[in-house]
C-alpha cells in the first residue's frame, strides 16, 4: 500500500511548478525508472492534491508556523478526514 506524507510545489516561473512527492511504498512496488511508478506516483499526487482543495474549500487551515525572512514562508496545516465532495466542485 501506498501512503503519501508530503506535497510541495515549487513555483519555479510562469511555466514551471516542481511537485515533490514523498511516499511510502511496499519494497514490491515498480521501479524507479519504469512508466508504473510513474503513474502511481502522478495518481497519488492527483488525489493528494485534490483532498487538500476539498479540505481547503470546506474549512479552515491552522497555521502552525512562519519565517522571519523577508521572503515569507507560512505553514499551514489542512485536515482532509473531514472534506467532502461538493457537486459543484468536484472535478470530473
Amino acid at each position: 500500500m501506498t501512503q503519501l506524507q508530503r506535497i510541495v510545489l515549487d513555483f519555479r516561473n510562469d511555466e514551471e511548478i516542481v511537485v515533490r512527492c514523498l511516499y511510502r511504498s511496499s519494497l514490491d512496488g515498480p521501479n524507479p525508472t519504469t512508466k508504473a511508478r510513474a503513474r502511481e506516483v502522478s495518481e497519488l499526487t492527483r488525489a493528494g492534491l485534490q483532498d487538500t482543495l476539498r479540505a481547503l474549500g470546506e474549512g479552515e487551515a491552522t497555521m502552525c508556523g512562519t519565517s522571519g525572512y523577508s521572503t515569507r514562508e507560512d505553514l499551514l496545516v489542512v485536515d482532509t478526514k473531514d472534506a467532502t465532495i461538493s457537486e459543484e466542485g468536484s472535478a470530473a
